[in-house]
């Protein structure tokens, strides 16, 4: 008993000062909603007051910032809850609400054509980035003691784990790519038996389109906490990383945000543009909610609640087209992790041993990015293997993953941006060519606040 007194003074004692701050911090937040400031702007105010919270608290030794992250974790928590019912359900009342497979194939092709086609330019992107910034150039880098390089799950494995053996276990363990698929089967069966006798499924549909509107109820409860999540998650990522981190590895961190901002600003926009035909600005302020949280949790996953929301209420596409892409996107789109990273970690591991590539090895960097980025579906870390298998291919050292492992919290927040930014465009984009887009609702600019009375 004594031991958990003092454990709990020590406590007290270290964490009071993060508690104090973050009650100040959440009472101001509170202060804006009230005052009915934009969710959006909340969402940046508190991003920004999070950076200089980290800046400060690392500069005091003498206090902790667990207090502040604790609350980082619970709003995380709090979105992983909803990631699997969510996923469940909204493919289920996507593909349910179809009334031919035709018209699935169709929209899942130009789907998947999209995501594989954007990683492709990215990894071409982050090469030509790192070709010119020269990121392992004249280092010498110790590989960090507790490095344990991760074994590539063999292609075999890489089936066996995304087809469903008992979806329950596997929701229970939050694998996310075998209950979409189980979700697709039950889906594809609603609309076959469906073909013949509509009778016979209408109570199914009615049930899947209530739980829809009941989840995204839940949804928006959770996406009201967004602005405290994200000043908590900021503070603790800045307190951690602090700018003696970016010192050694400055290159890399460098040379991977200007391939991200390239891919985002000229691809994004350019396909925006070009192919949606809407300006690109306009496209850019309308997501940037979406873009913050992203940036902050570090999850695509995390980020699927909200960029639902950004899609059909601010974007305008279709419910249809956002319930059966945006789920999908969180799960094999990977512009960031699978197409921009491996491609300059390789050339970084390449200049840091010493090893010259050829055209023929950058050829195939792009190729095996592309492939390693549905490989990776569901797979954990998806960032991690998918560059071991493009190192790999090249014939690179996997030590090259160690030493830049110190940086890559700080870089996953630029990929994880990206990657949801590439799932929000490629739902414009199928939806602009299927006719599932309100052009007009998005060029009139009512747009519907993100959470209605948000707290």
């Amino acid at each position: 008993m004594d031991k958990i007194d003092n454990n709990l003074l020590l406590a007290i004692e270290t964490n009071w000062y993060s508690f104090v701050v973050s009650v100040f911090v959440f009472a101001l937040l509170f202060f804006l909603a009230r005052k009915r400031v934009g969710f959006g702007s909340r969402v940046l105010i508190a991003l920004g007051i999070g950076v200089v919270t980290g800046i400060v608290f690392q500069s005091l030794d003498s206090f902790e910032i667990k207090g502040i992250t604790t609350f980082g974790s619970i709003y995380v928590n709090l979105i992983k809850m909803l990631v699997i019912p969510l996923v469940f359900v909204l493919v289920l009342n996507s593909i349910a609400s179809l009334k031919s497979l035709d018209y699935l194939r169709k929209i899942g092709f130009k789907t998947f054509a999209w995501f594989l086609g954007t990683t492709g330019i990215a990894s071409i992107i982050g090469l030509l980035v790192a070709l010119a910034f020269n990121p392992g150039k004249g280092l010498h880098l110790d590989i960090p003691a507790e490095f344990a390089a991760r074994e590539i799950p063999t292609f075999s494995q890489v089936i066996l784990e995304l087809v469903p053996s008992n979806p329950i276990n596997e929701a229970a363990q939050g694998k996310v790519v075998p209950v979409l698929i189980f979700a697709i089967f039950i889906a594809v069966a609603i609309i076959k038996v469906g073909s013949k006798n509509e009778e016979t499924v209408k109570p199914v549909r009615d049930l899947i389109h209530s739980l829809t509107q009941i989840l995204h109820q839940v949804v928006k409860f959770v996406i009201r906490l967004t602005p405290y999540g994200v000043f908590a998650l900021i503070a603790g990522m800045t307190a951690r990383y602090g700018w003696e981190t970016l010192t050694e590895l400055g290159s890399v961190i460098v040379s991977s945000y200007v391939a991200l901002i390239l891919h985002f600003v000229l691809i994004f926009g350019g396909l925006v543009l070009l192919v949606a035909r809407v300006n690109p600005l306009k496209f850019f302020r309308k997501i940037y909610p979406m873009i913050a949280v992203a940036f902050s949790t570090r999850s695509s996953y995390a980020t699927l609640p909200i960029n639902l929301e950004v899609i059909t209420k601010r974007l305008h596409v279709s419910p249809r087209i956002a319930s059966f892409v945006a789920p999908l996107g969180a799960s094999v789109n990977f512009n960031g992790c699978g197409g921009v990273w491996p491609a300059i970690v390789a050339v970084f591991s390449a200049q840091l041993f010493g090893i010259t590539l050829s055209l023929t090895d950058y050829i195939i960097l792009v190729l095996v990015s592309i492939i390693s980025s549905i490989g990776v579906a569901g797979v954990p870390g998806p960032a991690v293997i998918s560059t071991t298998v493009v190192l790999t291919a090249l014939g690179l050292p996997l030590e090259g993953i160690a030493i830049v492992a110190g940086i890559e919290a700080l870089i996953d927040m630029g990929r994880t941006a990206v990657n949801a930014t590439g799932t929000t465009v490629t739902s414009l984009l199928v939806a602009n060519s299927e006719g599932e887009f309100d052009r007009e609702a998005f060029n009139r600019n009512d747009d519907e606040e993100i959470v209605v009375n948000a707290v």
